[in-house]
C-alpha cells in the first residue's frame, strides 16, 4: 500500500497537518453538539432554533469533509474516529436530556466562539505554510461566524 507524497516541506506539512486535523475534530464535534441540541430542544422558539441547528451541522459536515480530503490530499491521514473526536473535541458539550431554547442558544454561541477562536490560530499559523489550507480555514471561519452571530442574535436585547 502506498503512501501520499505531500507537496508541502515538511515543516509546513507538520502545521498544516495539525491545523487540519484539529480542525476536523472540532467540525465533526460541532456537527454532534448542533444535532444532538436539535434533537432535545425544547421552549417557545422550538422551530426556529430547530431549523437553524440543522444548518449548522450542514455547514460543519461539509465543511469537515473538504478538511478531511484537503489533509489526505497532501499526505496527512485524516483522523475522525468517534474516540478521536470525544478525547480530542474541545468544544463545550451540551447537557444531557431536554435542553431549554436559551441553554440551547447559549451553547451554540460558546461552541461557535471557540470553533472559530481555534480556527483563528490555524489560519495565522498556515499563513507560511500553505495558503490553499488558509484560505478554506477562512471560508469556514466565515461561514461560523456568520452562525455565531444569528445564534447571539436570538439572544440579544433590544436597546433603543
Amino acid at each position: 500500500m502506498g503512501v501520499v507524497k505531500s507537496t508541502l516541506p515538511d515543516t509546513a506539512l507538520k502545521i498544516t497537518g495539525e491545523a487540519l486535523q484539529d480542525t476536523l475534530v472540532d467540525l465533526l464535534g460541532l456537527s454532534l453538539i448542533a444535532k444532538q441540541a436539535h434533537w432535545n430542544i425544547v421552549g417557545p422558539r422550538f422551530r426556529s432554533i430547530h431549523l437553524q441547528l440543522d444548518e449548522v451541522v450542514d455547514a460543519a459536515r461539509s465543511y469537515a469533509d473538504a478538511v478531511a480530503e484537503r489533509a489526505a490530499a497532501l499526505g496527512v491521514s485524516p483522523d475522525g474516529r468517534p474516540q478521536t473526536i470525544a478525547s480530542a473535541c474541545a468544544l463545550p458539550a451540551p447537557k444531557e436530556g431536554w435542553l431549554q431554547d436559551t441553554a440551547v442558544v447559549e451553547l451554540l454561541v460558546d461552541a461557535l466562539g471557540t470553533a472559530v477562536g481555534r480556527l483563528r490560530e490555524h489560519i495565522a499559523a498556515t499563513e507560511q505554510a500553505d495558503l490553499v489550507t488558509q484560505e478554506l480555514l477562512i471560508d469556514i471561519t466565515a461561514t461560523l461566524e456568520k452562525q455565531h452571530w444569528m445564534f447571539q442574535a436570538e439572544d440579544a436585547p433590544l436597546r433603543t
